[in-house]
Formats: structure tokens, C-alpha cells, sequence
């Protein structure tokens, strides 16, 4: 039984469904996937087009929006909209540490996760798209990581497709995950020394901080222990529009006198555990690398390793020199699966994803070269997280594909540029720009 409730401007429905687990057994296992339909209130009588939203990640849900704010506005002019869960995520089937043990151990678990890619994301929406939308094909709106999938959907699904949107999401069609993170890690320096250049007095608050890491074991009031590399991948936020200035705030205030000398405040432990905790996502950490896995070469922690190539990211000698320590960005590691005690009971099951050989293609070059689909994507310059050249090969290999380059937004423009950015895009797709 569906739930429906208002808030302003608008008018809510709880949607649940079942899906296989595995699509290519229909019969076997089956999981919940919850979505939230919103309608405008004065347009809820009407027979209106579908948007499906999917969301940035992987292991994100759906924005939790109150009312009509952000993009949702913009999209409510024009169509019903769903915001999906995608599976693992929110609340469907949720993937964590306490719930995986159910599916027995490490091995078990790794198995269960390679069901939680674009492929499979693609498929639960084919499944659930006739009963939603009577059959007819919907627009789908897919950022960042959600872009993958909607690339994975004009591979794989396009006859369900009226329109694609895709913001800060372009994936390569061809690059393994060392390519990835050699490409990332210099726009990650990029970043950095523009934030140093912008608020040059963080230069030693940084050194200080991670001098102070380095000579103490620091735990976080949740249990996190606080490396120094920890502490660099805070980094993470300089992606945004707004990072820059928020991890400053951080930094300021991050050392309170006390009886037994300076020690990292509990105001500034307790913002850098929210920041770093990966509770509220595990499934982020789990297979974020998975996400570039398309053949027999596993990932092997290919962040880790490719850091190696770039010595400048070692705070340590940073410190035994003059340089400024510098932040990391979108990167997991092994690490991770020691220092967060949200991730500690999984690190046997990432390593044992990060070991797997039998990844399958997640796009179809072949397809996309003959796309009909109407589809349109912002690339955003400089982007922190998804390469900007690696987005424009892709726009070239995809069929009538238009693109928007533009240097005004970070990764979050969808976010901050709203509603002009889903208006743009949508009048790009119909060709109306």
C-alpha cells in the first residue's frame, strides 16, 4: 500500500518493489527498493511525462528534499518525478556492516556486492518502469555517478529512455582504474594549491595538524582512528562549490590550549568524524572501484597504488621539507577498512572485491555509437571527481550526444545552479539552445 503526503508545493509517494537480486535468475532472490514520487500539488490530477532521478555515489539515496528546493523545482514544472534508492542504498535492502553478515561471510558478501553496480541499477529500473509509468519510456536525470548508470541505460536499455540528462557524470567508456586515479590525482593537486592560494594561512595549519598526527595516535570520539592520511582525505570536499571554504573553518579553529598542552579540539574532532565516517554509506567505500571494474584485471586498490606514482602526496616528507602537505580527493583505500570502525567487520570483503577477475563490460561502444536517444550532459571544466577529458572522448563516442563545458560549477552544479542548469540541459536534449 503506497503512502502519499504533502509538504509544501508538493505532494509525496511512497513507492516499494521487488526486484531480483540477480537478473539473469528472475526466479531466484528477490530485494526491496524504495522510491519517493513527487508531484506538484496543483499538477497532481494531471497525466504527466516521468522523470526518474539517480543519484550520485555509488552508495548514496536519493536526496532527501523537504518541499520543491533545489532542482526538484524545475523538474516538477514539467513532470512526475521518482527518486530512487538505487539498490544497497537508503532504504532499499541496505548494504552494511550489520546487515551483510546475513548473507554469511567475506566471500558471501563480495559475491552478493557485484550485484550492486550500474548494470544491475539499470535492470531494477527496467523492471519497476512499467508498473510506474504504464510502460512508456521516462526521462532520467542521472548525476555524477548516477550519469554512469544513465550511460549503462542508453548501453543496455535505451528502448526505456525518452530523454537522458546527465550532470558532472560522463564516465570513460574504456579506462581501467589505474587510469582513473592517474588522472585524478594531478586535478586533485589543482585543487589543493588553488585552495592554498586562496587562503594561504591553511599552509601551516595544515603542517601543523598533520605534524601533530603523525607524532600521536589520535581517536576520533566515534572510534575513527585519525591518520594523517585521514586527515588529507579531507580533501574530498575541495570538489564542491563550497569546499574550499568550508574545510578552511575546519582548519582555523583546530587546537585548544589544555594542562597538558595543545590538542586537537573536540569541536573540530567531532566536525572531521562526520566528515570522514562512512556509517551513513558503507556501500561508497565497498565498491567504489568496482564502479571502473569491465574486464579480468582486477582494481587491486588501484588508488593506493597509483599514489605511489605521486610522491608529493606524502605528508611525511612534505614535513621533512618545505612544501605545503597536501589534500587527497575521491580516492579509497585499504586503510579505510582499519582506521573506520563503520568499515573495520568489511575489510576482508572489500579486499576480496578488489581481488575479483570476472568484472562485465558495464557500456556498449558499439551501441552508443548509434544512440537515438535524445541526451545531454553538463561537463564541468575542472572537475575534481569524474576527468573532464576523459567525459569529452566519451560525448564524442556517444550518437547525437550534446554537451555543456562549462567552468562556472564544480561537481555540484546540479545543486548549486539550480533550477538554470536542469533548463539548460533539458532545452539542450530538445534541441531548443
Amino acid at each position: 500500500m503506497s503512502l502519499s503526503y504533502r509538504q509544501p508545493g508538493v505532494i509525496l509517494t511512497d513507492r516499494r518493489f521487488t526486484v531480483p537480486l540477480d537478473h539473469a535468475d528472475p526466479g531466484g532472490e528477490r530485494i526491496e527498493l524504495y522510491a519517493r514520487e513527487a508531484v506538484a500539488s496543483d499538477k497532481a490530477g494531471q497525466e504527466l511525462p516521468w522523470l526518474l532521478y539517480l543519484q550520485g555515489g555509488p552508495g548514496f539515496g536519493a536526496n532527501r528534499f523537504v518541499g520543491r528546493q533545489a532542482w526538484l523545482d524545475r523538474a516538477l514544472q514539467d513532470y512526475r518525478v521518482l527518486l530512487l534508492d538505487q539498490r544497497g542504498t537508503g532504504s532499499s535492502t541496505p548494504a552494511n556492516r550489520q546487515t551483510l553478515p546475513l548473507r554469511g561471510g567475506p566471500a558471501a558478501q563480495a559475491d552478493y556486492l557485484t550485484r550492486f553496480r550500474a548494470d544491475s541499477i539499470v535492470r531494477d529500473c527496467e523492471t519497476i518502469r512499467p508498473e510506474v509509468t504504464g510502460g512508456a519510456p521516462w526521462t532520467v536525470l542521472g548525476q555524477s555517478f548516477g550519469g554512469f548508470c544513465t550511460v549503462s541505460y542508453l548501453s543496455h536499455a535505451p528502448e526505456g529512455l525518452a530523454t537522458a540528462v546527465i550532470t558532472g557524470g560522463l564516465p570513460s567508456l574504456h579506462a581501467h582504474a589505474d587510469d582513473v586515479y592517474r588522472a585524478a590525482y594531478p586535478r586533485t593537486e589543482r585543487k589543493v594549491t588553488a585552495h592554498y592560494a586562496r587562503y594561504p594561512q591553511d599552509v601551516e595549519r595544515a603542517r601543523r595538524i598533520a605534524d601533530h598526527l603523525l607524532s600521536r595516535d589520535v581517536v576520533l570520539p566515534n572510534g575513527y582512528r585519525f591518520t594523517v592520511e585521514a586527515f588529507q582525505s579531507l580533501g574530498l570536499m575541495l570538489g564542491m562549490s563550497d569546499g574550499s571554504h568550508r574545510l578552511h573553518h575546519l582548519l582555523e579553529d583546530a587546537f585548544v590550549r589544555t594542562p597538558g598542552g595543545h590538542e586537537l579540539s573536540d569541536a573540530f574532532q567531532e566536525q572531521a568524524q562526520s566528515l570522514l565516517s562512512h556509517a551513513a554509506h558503507p556501500l561508497y567505500a565497498l565498491v567504489h572501484e568496482s564502479i571502473y571494474g569491465q574486464d579480468a584485471r582486477p582494481t587491486a586498490w588501484a588508488a593506493e597504488r597509483i599514489r605511489a606514482e605521486f610522491p608529493q602526496f606524502d605528508a611525511a616528507k612534505a614535513l621533512a621539507g618545505d612544501t605545503p602537505v597536501l589534500f587527497t580527493g575521491e580516492t579509497v583505500h585499504p586503510w579505510m577498512f582499519e582506521t573506520d570502525p563503520a568499515l573495520r567487520p568489511l575489510r576482508e570483503t572489500a579486499g576480496l572485491l578488489a581481488a575479483r577477475t570476472d568484472w562485465q563490460p558495464l557500456y556498449d561502444p558499439a551501441r552508443l555509437a548509434v544512440n537515438d536517444v535524445p541526451v545531454a550532459a553538463a561537463v564541468f571544466h575542472d572537475d575534481m571527481y569524474v576527468d573532464a577529458t576523459h567525459s569529452l572522448q566519451t560525448a564524442r563516442a556517444v550518437r547525437g550526444l550534446r554537451t555543456w563545458v562549462t567552468d562556472e560549477f564544480e561537481h555540484d552544479g546540479l545543486r548549486v545552479g539550480a533550477p538554470r542548469v536542469l533548463d539548460r540541459l533539458l532545452a539542450l536534449a530538445r534541441d531548443d539552445v
